[in-house]
């Protein structure tokens, strides 16, 4: 969803909060617990990371190397960030950590809490391009904010190594160099997309069709219920059938992992009218292990569905 509901939010919220003062309750276990960890950590020498989403640790991993041990929260795609309850030993990873990378906008608050109350370094990769709560937070697929978010994170890297700077920071023009592989890509192929009405079920890609020059023209009604979290009136839902069906849309933007009773009726609206329809999913599917490699395959999906 674009903007997560106040229940939503709050209720993460305090999941997050729970598993920490379950933590803090368990005393000195879990200091000894943190204490090997951090033994650990010494003895191999590399930086400990713990990202909240899988995309966003595929980039840490990148640019950290054999320097980095990465460890992911969330790496499936059955289950939204937005409802994910963190447990104990979730919010322990966090306590071990010397860098976190969370998504921030109200994404993932529950990483958020429990990352703010360690000492590691925090990447909120929303706030490294001034987006807030209340904003699309479905920043990966934006090209200044995978830039930005780089530098943060190899900024966490050199202050936590600076023994290993110079490391980082080739690390990091090499991903760069695939980062601008890829927005050249995108330069072209909007080409072929600029001004192309889509529409949404919901607005998860918005940032990749921004990037395309495309245009939303998901009606009005049925995206302001997609934000709200709420559901579409049945007018909603013809209106966004008819635009399909009148050809005022040349392209819909399914989010399969929100699949209901109502993206049904969109997408069947949309086959019905031979609208071209880009599937894809809010967290990186497991057949990528690479966010650049994942956002590479959408935008030839975009591309292959422009009539």
């Amino acid at each position: 969803m674009s903007i997560m509901s106040n229940a939503k939010r709050a209720f993460a919220v305090a999941a997050a909060a729970a598993a920490l003062f379950s933590m803090a309750a368990c005393g000195s276990s879990n200091a000894d617990s943190n204490t090997k960890s951090d033994a650990a950590s010494q003895a191999s020498g590399k930086i400990e990371v713990v990202a909240s989403i899988n995309q966003w640790g595929s980039v840490a991993a990148d640019l950290g190397g054999d320097n980095v041990e990465v460890t992911n929260i969330m790496t499936k795609t059955n289950v939204e960030a937005h409802d994910y309850e963190p447990t104990a030993a979730d919010v322990a990873k966090f306590g071990s950590a010397q860098v976190t990378v969370v998504n921030g906008a109200d994404y993932d608050p529950w990483a958020s809490k429990a990352a703010e109350s360690t000492k590691a370094t925090l990447v909120d990769a929303a706030e490294t391009a001034g987006i807030k709560e209340g904003d699309n937070p479905h920043v990966w697929f934006s090209a200044e904010v995978r830039s930005a978010t780089a530098d943060a994170i190899t900024a966490a890297y050199q202050k936590a190594d600076p023994d290993n700077k110079g490391d980082y920071a080739k690390l990091n023009e090499d991903w760069h160099a695939k980062e601008d592989k890829l927005e050249s890509k995108i330069k072209e192929t909007s080409a072929k997309t600029a001004n192309l009405p889509y529409a949404a079920t919901e607005s998860v890609a918005w940032y990749l069709a921004d990037d395309l020059k495309m245009s939303d023209a998901t009606p009005k009604g049925y995206a302001q219920a997609s934000a709200n979290e709420s559901e579409p009136t049945p007018a909603d839902i013809k209106d966004f059938q008819d635009a399909l069906k009148g050809g005022s849309i040349k392209m819909l933007v399914f989010n399969s992992q929100e699949a209901n009773s109502t993206t049904d009726q969109i997408t069947g609206a949309a086959k019905d009218a031979n609208v071209p329809i880009v599937e894809l999913t809010e967290q990186m599917p497991s057949e990528y292990d690479n966010l650049l490699d994942w956002m590479d395959a959408l935008v030839d999906q975009f591309a292959a569905a422009v009539k």
